[in-house]
C-alpha cells in the first residue's frame, strides 16, 4: 500500500475551500514531501469525524529553519497570519518542542485538484462550501461568507439560493450595487419569487433609491400581497417616502393577519407618533411591550414609549420608561438625555444635571445636553 500524505486543517482556514489558500507550513516530517506528491486534505474537527476538503498535488516544498521563519512576514502571510510575530506566537504553542532556531519546518505549496482527478472518496464540494458559508453568515462573518458563496457559485452559477445569499451578504457589507446584480440574476432564474424582489428592494432602499425600491416591492406584492415580510418592508419604504397614511395601512394589514407581532405594533406606533396621534401611538407601544415581555423588550422601544408619554405631559411615567431603556442600554447618551428632560419637567434639576453631564461624558458633541444642562443650572 503506497504512502498517502494527509494534511489536517483547522476550520478557521476558510480560504482553503475558496481556493485562496494554496500553502501551509508544518514541522518537517521524517519522510519529507516532494513536488508531485498527492495530498488528502481534511478539516480536523473537534469531534472524531473528519471532513474531507479536497485532494491536491504538491507543487513546491521549501525547508526553513524556525529562526528564519519567525522573521519572514511573507511566509507568515502564506500561512494566513498578518505578521511573522503572530506566526511565532502560535507556533510556539503548537510545536513547543520544536522552536529552537535550528528546528526545521517545511513550507508546502500545493494545487487543488478538480474532483474528477481525485484518487480517494469523492465529496459534494458545493454542499460543503455552502454549509460553511451559511454558518459564517449566521454568525455575522460576512466577508468570509460572501467568499464562500462565490466559491460555491463556481460549481453552479445558476443556483438561486446561492445568488440570493450572496446578495444578502453584499448588502450587509454595504456593497448594494453588487447585491442588486445578484438579485437580478436570481430573478431571471426564478421570476415568481417574492423574496428575491423584496431583498432587491431592501438593497435599493439602503442605496438611497426609495422610489426604485417601491417599484420592486410592487412586483413582490403582485406575487403575494399577504406576505407579512413584504408588507412590513412596503410600510417601511412608504415611511421613508413620507407616505405615512399608506405606510399605516400596510402595518394595519399585517396586524389583521398576525396581531401578535411586536415589531409591527412598534412600527405602527412610530407612524402614529409622526402623525401626532399620540394616544393611539402610546396604545401601540403598550401592546408591543406586552408582546415582548417574554422576549425582553429592547431599549429603543422603551425610549419611544417614553417619548410618547412626554408629548402627553405624563412626565413621571415617561421617566420610568427612560429608566427601563437605560437599564437595557446604559451607554446611549440620547436615552440618558431624554431622562434628563423628564427630570427637568418634574423640576428635579439636580438629578437632571447629573443626566446631562453623564450624556456629555459619553458624547461630548451632544448639543442638546449642553443647552439643557445650562438651563437647569439657571433654575437652581
Amino acid at each position: 500500500m503506497s504512502y498517502i500524505p494527509i494534511l489536517l486543517f483547522g476550520s478557521r482556514h476558510v480560504e482553503l475551500i475558496t481556493g485562496q489558500k494554496t500553502a501551509t507550513i508544518r514541522k518537517l516530517w521524517k519522510k519529507p514531501l516532494i513536488p508531485g506528491d498527492r495530498l488528502h486534505c481534511y478539516w480536523n474537527l473537534v469531534s472524531k469525524e473528519r471532513k474531507k476538503l479536497f485532494e491536491a498535488v504538491v507543487t513546491d516544498v521549501e525547508v526553513v529553519k524556525f529562526g528564519d521563519l519567525i522573521k519572514n512576514d511573507s511566509l507568515a502571510k502564506e500561512e494566513g497570519y498578518s505578521t511573522a510575530k503572530e506566526l511565532e506566537t502560535d507556533f510556539r504553542k503548537i510545536y513547543p518542542e520544536d522552536t529552537e532556531d535550528s528546528s526545521l519546518f517545511q513550507v508546502i505549496r500545493f494545487r487543488k485538484l478538480p474532483i474528477e482527478e481525485w484518487e480517494g472518496k469523492k465529496i459534494d464540494e458545493k454542499s460543503l462550501i455552502t454549509k460553511r458559508a451559511d454558518i459564517l453568515f449566521d454568525v455575522g462573518k460576512y466577508n468570509k461568507s460572501v467568499a464562500c458563496y462565490s466559491a460555491a457559485l463556481k460549481f453552479d452559477p445558476d443556483d438561486v439560493y446561492l445568488l440570493n445569499k450572496k446578495g444578502d451578504n453584499l448588502s450587509r457589507l454595504g456593497r448594494f450595487k453588487e447585491a442588486v446584480d445578484c438579485y437580478n440574476k436570481a430573478i431571471e432564474l426564478d421570476s415568481n419569487n417574492e423574496y428575491l424582489y423584496n431583498n432587491k428592494a431592501i438593497a435599493l432602499l439602503n442605496s438611497n433609491q426609495p422610489q426604485k425600491a417601491l417599484k420592486c416591492n410592487d412586483k413582490a406584492m403582485k406575487i403575494n400581497d399577504s406576505n407579512e415580510i413584504i408588507l412590513y418592508w412596503r410600510g417601511f419604504i412608504l415611511e421613508m417616502l413620507g407616505e405615512l397614511d399608506s405606510a399605516l395601512k400596510c402595518y394595519n394589514k399585517i396586524l389583521v393577519i398576525n396581531p401578535e407581532d411586536p415589531d409591527v405594533w412598534n412600527a405602527k406606533g412610530n407612524i402614529l407618533s409622526e402623525l401626532e396621534r399620540t394616544e393611539e401611538a402610546l396604545d401601540c407601544y403598550d401592546k408591543a411591550l406586552e408582546l415582548c415581555l417574554d422576549l425582553s423588550p429592547d431599549a429603543a422601544m422603551w425610549n419611544r414609549k417614553g417619548n410618547a408619554l412626554m408629548e402627553l405631559g405624563r412626565y413621571a411615567e415617561a421617566l420610568k420608561c427612560y429608566n427601563e431603556a437605560i437599564k437595557h442600554d446604559n451607554g446611549n447618551d440620547a436615552f440618558i438625555c431624554n431622562k434628563g428632560v423628564a427630570l427637568l419637567e418634574l423640576n428635579r434639576y439636580e438629578k437632571a444635571i447629573e443626566c446631562f453631564r453623564r450624556a456629555l461624558v459619553i458624547n461630548p458633541s451632544n448639543e442638546d445636553a449642553k443647552i439643557l444642562k445650562d438651563e437647569c443650572l439657571e433654575n437652581l
